[in-house]
């Protein structure tokens, strides 16, 4: 076979693969989205909606919240980016596990935690929550870069008699400013889009453009003003996603400018008052995890597992149609579904994503951007707007998928593919092509190049990826409280149920289906940072 027919064969053998991705993006994501907001315009009043001043009133508050959770996560989460990526000290690796625990607990556990610290809510709490939710990420993407950055530079800047404060605000700052501004837009993008804690701490005093699409859409049937919010929601997302790209972009150029050396050691001198900061934010995140969990042993008579035992039930007077046990096994099997969904997406995604960056010419690179960036807009759209389109859209496909158990499935694996991507594309990028080249050259066919090659090298982080998955899909509750039916809930929408009805029996149920989460989630963690292949990193760092 000629060279001009082999780049043929493997150009045709890319487009196919990516075929199945973005088929997917279009019949799952992009349709039913198109589909929901047309129908809003269709039924008129989109004008009168976006004119109106307390839709810009609803999107100042979001803005205005989601910025303020975001100043507070990246001063709370650069003093442990450093003690990650500059302290080598006993306990360290322990850190780096439980600061990520907060970032894949469900929506509805955090909201929850904070509600037994904040009982009645409130702006303060919301902010708090939204910050508490989205630590990790400044501490996982800044201390990846942070961990590179060569430490000369500083140290001449000190030997000519700069301060320490001086020499990190004129050296070290400069060069971590990629990081934190790409970790400051994924964060914004998460708070302005943030549901479940707003939901159970907002209440209905205090909502934003999530919560708004949610009751337009459910409560009140107008799909226009829902429409209308999602538009303006979309736009916020688009200019997050676009600085957290050119960010990324950024912080790859200064690394390929970086000293590989482990810089890494004991603290000295002021250094300590930064690793006190660090273990100081560490414990505070803690706390309303620990509040949680002595919320779900006690009772009004004292200490009790009476929550836990009560999930054999329905709750009080019925509230639920199934018993919490019967929701926790909805819940395992819907998330391993959508874990399995996502990984095959995800890889398959990764491997094109791969192949068109490295494939020569502008138009291949300018693809892979396109389609990279393509994939993370679930994230940023409303959940009540995928949802809703499913239900009117669906229909149209065999089998009517509405019906399906897979319809909960779907709407999860949305959430985890951009989560797959970021967590095994840089791995698969990392991959010397060169021994690629050779397993080539000696023969062996591109299926066999994957097998003997690519899938030993990336294990270890597939197995991450799908842990991190299907903890997150385990949570999921924004799609997942529109779509799942009342006699086949989740575990984080009974929880929602249960909270939405009186009664001390079902608070407790809540509490320990909350604890339950809460164990899954921190041996997924430990999973992750166990098996994870990138030292330093975890999928919140590659964003």
């Amino acid at each position: 076979m000629t060279p001009r027919a082999v780049l043929t064969a493997r150009g045709t053998g890319l487009a196919l693969l990516g075929v199945l991705p973005l088929a997917f993006l279009v019949v799952f994501f992009a349709w039913p989205v198109v589909a929901i907001v047309g129908r809003g315009f269709t039924a008129g009043g989109v004008g009168a909606v976006l004119g109106d001043a307390a839709t810009w009133r609803l999107a100042g508050f979001t803005v205005a919240s989601a910025a303020a959770s975001t100043v507070l996560a990246v001063l709370a989460g650069l003093p442990v980016a450093y003690l990650l990526a500059r302290v080598r000290l006993p306990g360290v690796g322990l850190v780096r596990t439980l600061v990520l625990v907060p970032f894949v607990l469900p929506t509805v556990v955090v909201g929850l935690a904070f509600r037994t610290i904040w009982p009645d809510g409130g702006v303060l709490s919301l902010v708090l929550a939204n910050a508490f939710f989205n630590v990790a990420v400044v501490a996982r993407t800044v201390g990846g870069l942070w961990s590179q950055v060569d430490t000369r530079a500083a140290e001449a800047a000190r030997a000519l008699g700069a301060s320490p404060w001086r020499a990190f605000r004129s050296v070290t700052l400069p060069a971590l400013a990629p990081a934190i501004s790409s970790a400051a837009a994924v964060v914004f993008l998460f708070c302005a889009t943030s549901f479940g804690v707003v939901l159970i701490l907002g209440g209905a005093r205090y909502r934003t453009l999530e919560t708004e699409i949610y009751l337009r859409t459910v409560d009140l049937l107008d799909l226009s003003g829902a429409a209308a919010l999602s538009l303006v929601q979309f736009a916020a997302v688009v200019a997050a996603l676009v600085v957290g790209a050119i960010a990324r972009r950024r912080r790859d150029g200064a690394a390929r400018v970086r000293s590989g050396v482990d810089g890494a050691r004991r603290p000295r001198g002021g250094e300590w008052w930064v690793v006190a900061a660090a273990v100081a934010v560490v414990g505070l995140l803690l706390t309303p995890i620990v509040s949680l969990l002595v919320a779900s042993v006690s009772t009004p008579d004292g200490w009790s597992l009476a929550g836990f035992r009560a999930l054999a039930g329905t709750g009080v007077r019925g509230t639920l149609q199934v018993t919490g046990w019967e929701a926790a096994s909805n819940s395992l099997r819907a998330a391993t579904d959508a874990t399995l969904l996502a990984m095959t997406i995800g890889v398959l995604a990764s491997v094109v994503l791969v192949a068109l960056r490295r494939a020569p010419g502008r138009l291949a690179r300018g693809m892979g951007e396109t389609m990279d960036a393509a994939l993370m807009l679930p994230l940023g759209v409303s959940a009540v707007t995928v949802g809703f389109g499913y239900l009117v859209t669906l229909d149209a496909l065999p089998g009517d998928l509405r019906t399906s158990p897979l319809l909960v499935p779907l709407a999860q694996a949305l959430v985890i593919i951009p989560l797959v991507v970021r967590m095994v594309l840089p791995v698969l990028r990392a991959v010397d092509v060169r021994l690629r080249q050779a397993a080539a050259t000696l023969g062996a066919s591109p299926g066999r190049v994957w097998r003997e090659i690519d899938l030993p090298l990336t294990l270890r982080s597939l197995v991450a990826a799908a842990g991190f998955g299907y903890v997150v899909a385990l949570g999921e509750f924004g799609a997942t409280s529109f779509l799942a039916r009342p006699d086949a809930p989740t575990l984080p929408v009974a929880i929602a149920g249960l909270l939405s009805r009186p009664g001390e029996l079902n608070n407790q149920m809540a509490y320990a289906a909350c604890a339950l989460l809460m164990v899954v989630t921190v041996l997924a963690v430990v999973l992750i940072d166990r098996f994870g292949a990138v030292r330093g990193r975890s999928a919140v760092g590659e964003f």
